[in-house]
């Protein structure tokens, strides 16, 4: 990308590069801000991070390793990806049914964004929680 394009208005850089519809998380009404809610929700990050971290897992062993999220967040976080096309849900004709989740390659190039915010936010964690320390002994009503 030249220097031009980079500064060029974003609805010139997309006609030029062949976009009909202007996309744009900022719009109330844009389609993608409403995917973007649904992807941001902290659960679906979890989850997407967990199958990529340690692959395909049933639903038991996702509840575990996604400590804290409850049987109902979890199946809805799960259909909400699954219908984006990010997560796939296969059963097993077994007696009882096996069913296994695993990520599409949307949902594993997500999570591959998603991993280093991950890691970002372990490493940061220390020096955030002392300035929410600080910030609430500065605010505290006394």
């Amino acid at each position: 990308m030249t220097t031009e394009e980079a500064v060029a208005p974003r609805e010139d850089r997309d006609r030029a590069q062949g976009q009909e519809e202007e996309l744009d998380v900022f719009a109330q009404l844009c389609p993608s801000r409403e995917m973007f809610a649904d992807l941001a929700d902290k659960w679906s990050m979890l989850i997407l991070m967990s199958l990529a971290a340690c692959g395909p897992q049933r639903f038991s062993e996702l509840q575990r390793g996604v400590g804290g999220v409850s049987r109902k967040m979890l199946t809805q976080s799960l259909r909400t990806l699954e219908r984006s096309g990010l997560v796939l849900r296969t059963v097993f004709p077994e007696t009882p049914p096996r069913v296994v989740y695993d990520l599409l390659p949307l949902g594993r190039e997500l999570a591959e964004l998603l991993s280093p915010l991950g890691r970002w936010t372990e490493r940061h964690t220390p020096r955030m929680l002392a300035a929410r320390e600080e910030f609430d002994a500065a605010h505290a009503e006394g």
